[in-house]
């Protein structure tokens, strides 16, 4: 089976998680990017009029995305990763499920922060899209090694 590994990445600590997860399990890579990349103002949390603030107090937010991946059809596993915004995944994620079709495929996801947990976005994720088989997933903080990576997918 096809394994695919699609991940935003804001800062850069992501985009290495993604990498070593592909490379531990012979994934393919898709880098989630927006079509309007975000500056250190935007990702401003304590700001209440930075782009990252008002785009997660709107769930109908949808930033465009760069690119999109070919034959979706032909992964059987996908694990989407991201950093955790506000307790959950940014609204750039729901973007990407919504433009593929991810039913009948095993979703995991993983999530880098300091602080917060995988739980929450899991929940939120699996609640927004019931028809979708999110199976688990993990908090990473970025500097995990491949092997602790592969015991988690195991």
């Amino acid at each position: 089976m096809k394994k695919l590994v699609a991940y935003f990445s804001a800062s850069g600590v992501t985009a290495g998680v993604a990498e070593k997860i592909a490379n531990a399990v012979g994934a393919d890579l898709f880098e989630i990017v927006p079509a309007q990349k975000y500056t250190d103002a935007d990702l401003d949390w304590r700001n209440p009029q930075s782009r990252s603030t008002l785009e997660m107090k709107d769930a109908n937010s949808r930033p465009e995305i760069v690119g999109k991946v070919e034959n979706i059809s032909d992964y059987g596993l996908v694990i989407i990763g991201f950093p955790v915004w506000w307790y959950t995944a940014p609204t750039i994620i729901n973007n990407f499920i919504e433009q593929n079709d991810l039913r009948g495929k095993d979703v995991y996801v993983f999530v880098t922060s300091g602080g917060s947990g995988v739980d929450g976005s899991l929940a939120n994720l699996r609640r927004a899209y019931p028809n979708i088989n999110f199976k688990s997933g993990k908090r990473f903080f970025g500097n995990e090694t491949e092997q602790q990576i592969r015991s988690w997918l195991e």
